[in-house]
């Protein structure tokens, strides 16, 4: 059977976006998180924190990582997040369990302060993020994998970036906003005959955008 460049036939004989590489963790991430829509505040967090460790890394490192992040940052509740102290940063450095990069784990802490000013500002997190959806028209009419590996940045997470650069964030480039966008649900990047495709187009159109 010859497939599309970028998808792969996995054991249950369903046709996936390549890049999980048949590891069962990554391939149950694909499946049942990446492109499915959020709304929730602490779950954004998250994800944005740990896009920005990823940065320079592996996401199957960060992925493999994640609880003992979720651990070490109070599962990523941003006002605990916020409280941390000069302690907290030397408890999280001796953890090696996580990524121990001084400027990251401070930039997390730092996030969740933002996050806070933001939260007051807007209502909510994902009200802002959700504001920066591309309109369906600027998108791929097919995903192929040309197309997806030509979205490292779009004007959308350029115009994200810049919007919580502006309010004080830190490790939220554009290309490392485009990676939450595509995490969160955003946008759906899965590509075109992926078995995961259509289902997240479908929870999509029936997500309920916060405001």
């Amino acid at each position: 059977m010859t497939l599309p460049d970028g998808l792969s036939i996995g054991p249950d004989g369903a046709a996936r976006c390549w890049w999980h590489g048949e590891k069962d963790d990554y391939r149950r991430y694909h499946d049942e998180e990446w492109g499915r829509p959020v709304g929730d505040d602490t779950k954004l967090f998250e994800k944005l924190c740990l896009e920005g460790f990823q940065s320079g890394l592996s996401w199957l490192t960060i992925l493999r990582k994640r609880e003992n992040f979720r651990r070490g940052f109070a599962e990523f509740d941003i006002d605990r997040v916020a409280a941390f102290g000069d302690a907290d940063v030397e408890r999280l450095l001796g953890d090696a369990g996580i990524v121990r990069h001084r400027a990251k784990i401070l930039s997390v802490i730092n996030n969740a302060r933002r996050a806070r000013d933001l939260i007051d500002e807007t209502g909510s997190l994902a009200a802002f993020v959700w504001r920066h959806e591309p309109d369906p028209a600027t998108r791929p009419p097919v995903m192929t994998l040309g197309a997806a590996r030509g979205l490292t940045k779009t004007p959308e997470s350029i115009a994200l970036s810049k919007a919580l650069l502006k309010r004080g964030w830190s490790f939220v480039g554009p290309t490392t906003v485009y990676a939450f966008m595509q995490s969160m649900g955003v946008v759906n990047d899965h590509l075109e005959g992926c078995c995961c495709r259509a289902p997240v187009e479908k929870l999509r159109a029936d997500f309920v955008r916060p405001r």
